[in-house]
C-alpha cells in the first residue's frame, strides 16, 4: 500500500489568522492523484469536517466520530479513566445500542460512501486509552468490540498491542512497549480469535465491498448485515450476556454457514451466553 497519514489534518495549513486549509489540502491530493492514482490519502481529524471528505481532499480520516466514540460510549465499564473521556475533563458517557447506531448512522449520512470506507476505523490509538483498559479487563467485550471493528466499513486499524490484550490508561500509558518475547504474558486465546476475525475480514467479499443495513438494534446488542454482488455476511455484536431469538425471515434470510462465535442455522438465530458474545454468518 502507498499512501500518506496526514497528521492533525484538521488543522493543516492553518496558522491564527491565516487559513489555507483548502488550498494545503488539495494541492496534495492533486500531488498524489498525478503521482499514483491508486495512493491513499488519509487525515488525522480530531474535528470533523464533512468538507474535508467531499472528494476532492482526503480520501478518509480516522473516523473517531463516527465510529470509535460511539463505540466507547457504548461498550465501556471503565468511565473514569485516566485523562477523561478523550482528553475532556469528565467521565465517559453510556448509551444504549439504539443510541450508538444512531450516532454512526447520522456521520455516515454526512460524507460519500467512498470517504466511509477509505477512513480508518479504529478501537484506540497511539493517542487514547487502549480497549483493553476502557473495558476494564473484560476480554470478551473486547473481542465484541474488535469484531465491529472487523466487519464495519472502513479500513479496520488495529494499534499495536492490542491483538495480544495490551492495557492503557490514557495515550502515553497505552504506549507500552510490545513484550515480544514474552507470549507468556498475552492475552493468546484472545490473539487466536482476532487472528481468527482478520483472516474473515480478508477473505469476505462482502466485509471489503459490502453495503450496510442495520436490522436489530437493543439496548445490549446490534446486528447488522454486509452485502455486495457476491455474498451477504451477517453480524451480531453484544456488550453483555443476552438471551434472545432474532427471526430473518421477515428480511427473507437463512444462515448458511457459521463463519465465528455463536453457531446458526435456518432463519431464525437464538444466543444465550452470559458475557458480551459475536456471532458471524454467510446468509442466503
Amino acid at each position: 500500500m502507498a499512501g500518506w497519514r496526514i497528521d492533525v489534518g484538521n488543522m493543516t495549513g492553518r496558522l491564527g489568522k491565516d487559513d489555507l486549509h483548502d488550498e494545503v489540502m488539495h494541492g496534495i491530493r492533486k500531488a498524489m492523484d498525478e503521482t499514483n492514482p491508486n495512493a491513499w490519502l488519509v487525515a488525522e481529524n480530531g474535528d470533523f469536517y464533512a468538507s474535508d471528505l467531499d472528494g476532492l481532499g482526503w480520501h478518509g480520516a480516522m473516523n473517531y466520530q463516527g465510529f470509535m466514540r460511539p463505540l466507547w460510549n457504548w461498550i465501556n465499564q471503565n468511565s473514569h479513566i485516566g485523562g477523561g473521556f478523550q482528553g475532556l475533563p469528565f467521565a465517559m458517557p453510556r448509551i444504549t445500542g439504539s443510541q450508538m447506531v444512531e450516532s454512526m448512522k447520522s456521520f455516515t449520512a454526512s460524507i460519500p460512501w467512498r470517504s466511509l470506507v477509505s477512513s480508518m476505523v479504529l478501537l484506540d490509538s497511539h493517542d487514547t486509552a487502549r480497549m483493553r483498559t476502557v473495558v476494564n479487563g473484560d476480554s470478551n467485550r473486547h473481542l465484541s468490540a474488535m469484531a465491529l471493528l472487523l466487519t464495519y466499513p472502513g479500513v479496520p486499524s488495529i494499534y499495536a498491542g492490542d491483538e495480544i490484550g495490551l492495557e492503557g490508561a490514557w495515550g502515553e500509558d497505552g504506549r507500552r512497549p510490545m513484550p515480544w518475547g514474552k507470549k507468556e504474558a498475552w492475552d493468546n486465546d484472545f490473539f487466536a480469535s482476532v487472528s481468527n476475525l482478520v483472516a474473515i475480514r480478508k477473505s469476505r467479499h462482502a466485509l471489503a465491498e459490502g453495503g450496510l443495513r442495520w436490522l436489530a438494534v437493543a439496548d445490549d446488542y446490534i446486528l447488522f448485515i454486509r452485502e455486495s454482488k457476491r455474498e451477504k455476511v451477517l453480524v451480531f455484536i453484544s456488550r453483555t450476556g443476552v438471551t434472545t431469538s432474532l427471526d430473518l425471515s421477515p428480511f427473507g434470510l437463512r444462515v448458511e454457514r457459521t463463519l465465528f462465535g455463536a453457531k446458526a442455522s435456518g432463519s431464525t438465530i437464538s444466543i444465550a451466553s452470559k458475557e458480551a458474545t459475536q456471532g458471524i454468518w454467510i446468509v442466503k
